[in-house]
């Protein structure tokens, strides 16, 4: 994969500004990344030549990323470029116009390669929509490396880019970082919030970024935070160490009452050991999500489902086959339909949740607990054909954890601080109360430090062209 995929967003962009490399340099190798890791499906629009002209085009070169490839997921709106929400009904026409956060991001300084894959409109915790090749995780391509962000934790996993844009509505970010090994944060609401998610009844989404590393993670919310006005209080400077000793909570158990993995179980109370090593008070404690919450949630997003399938035809200026969904978009909207009653009342619960959940932070700093119950699953175990109970069942039991942090508006962080027996990477997932990123961050930087973890993942066979199962 050559050094330049070694390199960390933060080291590409300090090289690019010292001289030591060209923007073409870095892009040209970005794209020979992208081309032999064809066979992962991590990319659904190539914008290579775009790339390259953007690469020799006198940008600002004091830009924090001028230069730096990345790669957008495919539920935002590049101008020029199409929008295809991972669904074989997309027109495939180019965006008339970049999103608002889009266009931000843009003007930082990265160079895109293209849309990066999504299952349909976001809505399931794989990456396997139909008209489209699944998405294989680079650590296994017979598995799937998540959803919903899962086409862009495959390039930056693979060594494509290093960081990608992400989003996150219920665990997207996170799941894909876990299931993948990367860094993933979801950041508290209201600090970059999902255009159009602040006008549901619950504001859930927010943008962010996986990486490889905590200082990619920090640079891109520092560089965020100088660009963008926010009604939140900064999440930079991150100091390099906490500055006191924190109230640690951890807990392995899932709310859903299904079962959690060794593994995973583990890679909990190892980081809970090391938290303990590094001067910090780590306590068990019983799952801070009660019982209701994942069937509440679940109504929920089956409302999100009928709100986007009705209003795609605006999204999409009339250009989208509605048609052609996939049987689970279908199926989960149409639950909404045969339970909406059951959803105003889960909706009214979820709306309360949020001051529940946050009660464990008057005793805890930081909350400590698995990302996912078990390992990313074989791909189709969560296709969107699969019957509709027996995968809302699989759901239910693979990401019970990350929703909660959604719902409440808490800021989540995903570590990969475990290796299960087959080596796969075990995400961890570290929360805090509103605003509490820069204590995740902080805390994150002396964990990867004491407990390095591979900065993408060793199969270079599956970057190769080779067959991949």
């Amino acid at each position: 994969m050559g050094e330049l995929g070694d390199w960390d967003a933060v080291e590409t962009a300090a090289r690019l500004r010292r001289g030591e490399v060209s923007a073409r340099d870095v892009v040209e190798a970005a794209i020979r990344r992208a081309e032999a890791a064809r066979a992962l499906g991590g990319l659904v629009t190539e914008t290579f030549e775009r790339a390259l002209e953007r690469a020799d085009a006198p940008v600002d070169r004091q830009a924090p990323f001028f230069g730096v490839p990345w790669a957008l997921k495919d539920l935002s709106n590049q101008a020029g470029v199409p929008t295809r929400w991972g669904s074989r009904g997309a027109s495939g026409r180019p965006a008339p116009a970049s999103d608002a956060t889009i266009a931000r991001f843009e003007r930082l300084g990265f160079v895109s390669l293209g849309k990066s894959a999504t299952p349909e409109l976001g809505l399931t915790a794989t990456t396997e929509p139909l008209g489209f090749p699944p998405c294989r995780n680079p650590w296994d391509p017979s598995r799937t490396p998540g959803g919903s962000s899962g086409g862009s934790a495959v390039l930056v996993s693979a060594g494509v880019v290093p960081l990608a844009h992400a989003g996150d509505g219920g665990g997207s970010i996170r799941i894909p970082a876990a299931c993948c090994g990367l860094v993933g944060l979801k950041p508290t609401r209201g600090r970059l919030d999902i255009e159009g998610s602040p006008l549901l009844p619950i504001n859930l989404a927010a943008h962010g970024v996986v990486s490889r590393t905590v200082r990619d993670t920090i640079a891109f919310f520092t560089a965020v935070e100088a660009t963008t006005p926010s009604e939140r209080p900064p999440i930079t400077p991150v100091p390099p160490a906490p500055p006191a000793p924190l109230r640690i909570g951890l807990s392995t158990t899932s709310p859903a009452g299904t079962p959690v993995d060794d593994a995973q179980r583990r890679a909990v109370e190892q980081a809970g050991r090391l938290c303990e090593s590094l001067g910090h008070h780590v306590e068990p404690i019983a799952s801070p999500i009660d019982e209701a919450f994942p069937r509440d949630f679940f109504h929920f997003w089956s409302l999100l489902a009928v709100i986007q399938t009705r209003t795609i035809h605006l999204v999409a200026r009339g250009r989208f086959d509605t048609s052609q969904w996939d049987p689970w978009t279908l199926h989960m909207a149409g639950r909404f339909r045969e339970t909406s009653r059951e959803v105003l009342a889960a909706t009214l619960r979820l709306r309360a949740f949020g001051a529940r959940f946050r009660r464990v932070f008057s005793r805890f700093d930081v909350v400590v607990m698995p990302t996912t119950a078990h390992a990313p699953p074989p791909l189709g175990h969560l296709a969107p054909t699969v019957p509709f109970e027996t995968a809302r069942a699989r759901l239910r039991q693979f990401v019970p954890f990350t929703s909660a942090f959604n719902a409440s508006g808490c800021p989540a962080l995903s570590l990969p601080l475990g290796r299960d027996a087959l080596g796969l990477p075990v995400g961890v997932q570290l929360g805090a109360d509103l605003d509490g990123e820069r204590s995740l961050l902080s805390l994150a930087l002396t964990l990867e430090a004491a407990a390095p973890w591979p900065r993408r993942a060793p199969l270079p066979e599956a970057v190769s062209g080779a067959p991949v199962g």
